[in-house]
């Protein structure tokens, strides 16, 4: 039993940090977003709305500059102000934007906030049985190989979300009229958007390559049959 303490302790640290995570980051939302309001975006919106048979889909704009769209612990679904300013530019069109929120509507739907939760207790507990057997091989440094291995787990799961929320995403948006062109378009514009390149090893990163996601999009349109 003394043996199953630490990785018992990980788990409830885990879980504890995510409680406390959503609270706060559901705080900040509240403070810094107000509900979406430009026409345009909400004319793609209620047609997704439309696909999905409920009566609108909650989309919010977040007061932070960086180019982003994410899902609330609570199923909300959220625009950064850069990105709508990318669209108010021109740079990005409404059926994009349409692709980003229905991204993010398969990451509510899929559950992913709620498995994260699982695997990052897992992955505290995974930390903890790592760095307490190579530490015994390697001194000084086990602590750190173990956070990078259990760092590589964490990227490997969020990219396999990353796919499934795509996917979920494409099948929405055919069926919503929009198709999958708007979100391959934006996938090979994105680096450019948010000013991040391809540096990092594919196996490094949380979010898949553009041209791997695009690949993945094309993949399923062969098998459904979905004209491009």
């Amino acid at each position: 039993m003394l043996k199953l303490t630490p990785i018992l302790l990980a788990l409830l640290y885990g879980v504890v940090i995510y409680r406390f995570s959503a609270w706060r980051t559901a705080r900040t939302l509240d403070a810094q977003s107000t509900p979406l309001a430009d026409p345009q975006l909400l004319a793609v919106t209620a047609r997704l709305a439309t696909a999905l048979g409920i009566q609108r889909v909650p989309v919010h704009l977040y007061e932070i500059a960086p180019v982003n769209g994410l899902a609330a612990p609570d199923g909300r679904i959220f625009l950064t102000r850069g990105f709508y300013q990318k669209f108010r530019e021109g740079a990005v069109t409404a059926e994009e934007m349409a692709s980003v929120i229905a991204h993010e509507l398969g990451h509510v739907a899929l559950g992913h906030a709620r498995r994260r939760m699982i695997d990052f207790s897992g992955q505290n507990a995974i930390r903890v049985v790592l760095a307490t057997v190579l530490g015994r091989f390697l001194p000084g440094i086990g602590i750190y190989v173990a956070g990078f291995l259990t760092s590589l787990l964490a990227a490997r799961l969020s990219r396999q979300d990353e796919y499934e929320a795509d996917e979920w995403a494409s099948a929405l948006l055919v069926k919503a009229g929009i198709g999958t062109g708007p979100q391959k378009s934006l996938f090979s514009k994105l680096e450019t958007l948010t000013g991040m390149g391809g540096s990092a090893p594919a196996w490094m990163m949380s979010h898949p390559k553009s041209a791997d996601r695009i690949a993945a999009i094309e993949a399923n349109e062969v098998k459904w049959g979905v004209t491009r």
